[in-house]
């Protein structure tokens, strides 16, 4: 279990008072999606922080219009146009990033909806809530054997499933440097 202390040893910049809203949300996702070890949780830990902005953001900052053309995400299916159309948007700004994780595109709203219960394609804004949020990187996390690449150190590849480059890397592995030591990992 994570407290408020861990979070902010590991997120320097950011409010306790901001922090103080994932914990219970970060605890339980950690549980149900058995990120269940130090070495696992501080690599969890570590790309949440740097996706989310040290969890300031829940929403991607860009406008998502670069991802309306996204056949990869699912942008371009009759159905994903249809539904922003309903919503006064486009697909990519409907389904940009969202959450801690930063869940991007029709396709991964959609299969993330379904595996959480959640109506993610009218209200793709509900994981960008603490807690359905929390629930969504755990999701991802697990959907992406992200576990496994944890327990052999591998931050690169587990960056990588993530953003899909390796964006971010030096702050990444920062992060997962702090949260080893709060965690404890030898």
């Amino acid at each position: 279990m994570i407290d408020v202390t861990h979070l902010k040893a590991i997120c320097l910049t950011a409010k306790a008072e901001r922090l103080a809203l994932f914990i219970d949300p970060l605890n339980a996702a950690m549980e149900e999606f058995e990120i269940n070890t130090p070495l696992r949780q501080a690599a969890f830990l570590s790309q949440l922080a740097h996706e989310s902005g040290q969890f300031r953001y829940m929403e991607e900052l860009a406008t998502g219009e670069a991802y309306d053309h996204r056949a990869d995400l699912g942008n371009t299916k009759p159905q994903a146009i249809l539904i922003a159309q309903e919503h006064g948007s486009t697909p990519g700004k409907w389904w940009k990033g969202h959450g801690p994780i930063q869940i991007t595109g029709f396709d991964n709203h959609m299969a993330c909806g379904i595996a959480l219960g959640l109506d993610l394609m009218n209200s793709p804004k509900l994981i960008a809530e603490p807690e359905g949020g929390c629930r969504a990187a755990g999701w991802f996390w697990r959907t992406h054997g992200l576990n496994k690449l944890a327990d052999e150190g591998g931050i690169t590849q587990i960056t990588r499933r993530i953003n899909g480059g390796t964006n971010g890397i030096a702050e990444r592995l920062q992060f997962y440097a702090r949260a080893k030591v709060v965690l404890g990992v030898k």
